[in-house]
């Protein structure tokens, strides 16, 4: 569909439940396709690719919130996710804060689809994955077995109307390729995993992926197990990548106002080490959950929520920014078309500093470089507790010197962010989360 239908439909969309009861309106209009290919010994073992359509619509009568979606974009289709969402809306409990956003004056030019996209043929999308399978396999003999070699991509088409004047629309795209290996030199086994997504075809590099992965694997056969006790701790991009999984829900509104985040009641407090700077940026160049507006239409923005480690807000979308009287941050995000708004990061990093790795762990005389964690997801959100496996190297005066597992480091986060002194300059991003190297002056180690 053009540009000019998707508007219709989803205008057609608010004036359909307008007229079945609804005091305002919302159409969010979706059109999306993706492809997942699995390469395994150098043969396609399985292709998936789907294609979805449909439009979700939101209702308000009085202060009262409904929601429904369909697939069907017909006028019987939308008449009836209309009568279905304005009944919804009877059930739903009032509530002041609820509104829609007002139209904004404009959008943020953001550049997110690449148009050669949906044109390259799957065969050269299978190439991809074959090349990064062969990389890893060549990049040393003990890479044994490739799990899994994958690429993936997706398109999708965004409308959205509402009956306050929004009226937006942008064309998306996304594109990247993944590795889990295992490589083993007698009886141990050692595992690999690497990423990359990209906005643009042209950018996946294949061999780096699948090289990246084998010697994550390979660095870490002949791993010993080390001695309890507490040490300077640097943090891989990967390891920071997986922390911030734990910080973004507990930086949005939403979890401040549940009391359910750490960081609730501390605006303008010190919650970090001065050299933590903590953005979510949802017109960041480059960055895959970049969008002109988020999923209410409101613009998207550079929220910077901790700076220099003090605490300076939350992300907001409509509903959480009217409860704090506040304005919307842009982060109103949606999964598809069959749910409505909710809090949510788009490109979520910690700024990068001036330190190379390098410079970083040479300043160790002895501490642990952190390559791998297990478990980061069962931190708790509100004490900012954890206790997460881990793998890496030990540092002797100033480098690496052997693989060492079967560790366990132990901490609160907040004490973590404010004992971070060295941050690196190499930040990279995983997905729609981004690190650089970080070290903290003392960690708990467990052997």
């Amino acid at each position: 569909m053009s540009n000019a239908d998707f508007l219709s439909i989803a205008g057609a969309g608010v004036e359909t439940a307008l007229r079945a009861g609804a005091d305002a309106a919302e159409a969010f209009v979706t059109s999306g396709t993706s492809i997942e290919i699995d390469v395994r010994d150098g043969e396609v073992d399985t292709i998936k690719s789907a294609a979805e359509k449909g439009l979700g619509l939101r209702v308000l009568r009085g202060r009262r919130t409904g929601f429904s979606y369909t697939t069907d974009l017909s006028p019987r289709g939308l008449a009836a996710v209309a009568q279905r969402a304005v009944a919804n809306a009877g059930l739903t409990a009032a509530d002041e804060f609820t509104r829609l956003p007002e139209a904004a004056p404009g959008y943020p030019e953001v550049d997110v689809f690449d148009p050669a996209l949906p044109g390259k043929q799957i065969e050269e999308k299978i190439g991809l994955a074959r090349r990064m399978e062969a990389a890893a396999r060549a990049y040393d003999p003990r890479v044994t077995i490739v799990e899994s070699a994958t690429y993936q991509d997706g398109t999708v088409e965004v409308g959205l109307v509402n009956s306050n004047g929004v009226s937006a629309y942008y064309q998306g795209s996304v594109c990247g390729l993944s590795i889990a290996l295992t490589a083993r030199e007698k009886d141990d086994h050692q595992t690999g995993f690497a990423m990359d997504f990209r906005l643009r075809f042209a950018e996946l590099e294949p061999e780096a992926v699948g090289r990246e992965a084998a010697a994550r694997a390979v660095r870490m056969l002949g791993a010993q197990p080390q001695k309890g006790l507490e040490a300077p701790v640097v943090f891989d991009p990967f390891v920071m990548v997986s922390l911030l999984g734990v910080l973004a829900p507990a930086l949005t509104a939403e979890a401040v106002q549940k009391g359910r985040s750490l960081f609730a009641g501390r605006v303008g407090q010190r919650v970090a080490s001065e050299l933590v700077t903590i953005v979510d940026d949802g017109t960041l160049a480059g960055g895959v959950r970049s969008a002109p507006f988020d999923g209410e239409g409101v613009p998207s923005s550079r929220s910077v929520l901790i700076e220099k480690g003090y605490l300076r807000g939350y992300l907001h979308n409509t509903y959480t920014a009217a409860k704090d009287g506040v304005v919307s941050t842009g982060n109103g995000v949606r999964a598809s078309f069959k749910g409505g708004p909710e809090v949510g990061p788009t490109n979520f990093y910690l700024e990068p500093g001036d330190k190379s790795p390098a410079e970083i762990i040479g300043e160790i005389s002895s501490g642990l470089y952190v390559g791998e964690v297990l478990g980061m997801h069962t931190a708790n959100p509100i004490s900012g507790d954890f206790s997460v496996g881990a793998t890496g190297f030990w540092i002797e005066q100033g480098k690496m010197s052997y693989p060492v597992r079967g560790l366990a480091i132990a901490g609160n986060i907040r004490e973590l962010l404010d004992a971070v002194d060295a941050v690196g300059r190499d930040l990279r991003f995983f997905g729609g989360k981004g690190a650089p190297t970080v070290r903290v002056r003392k960690l708990a180690v467990s052997g």
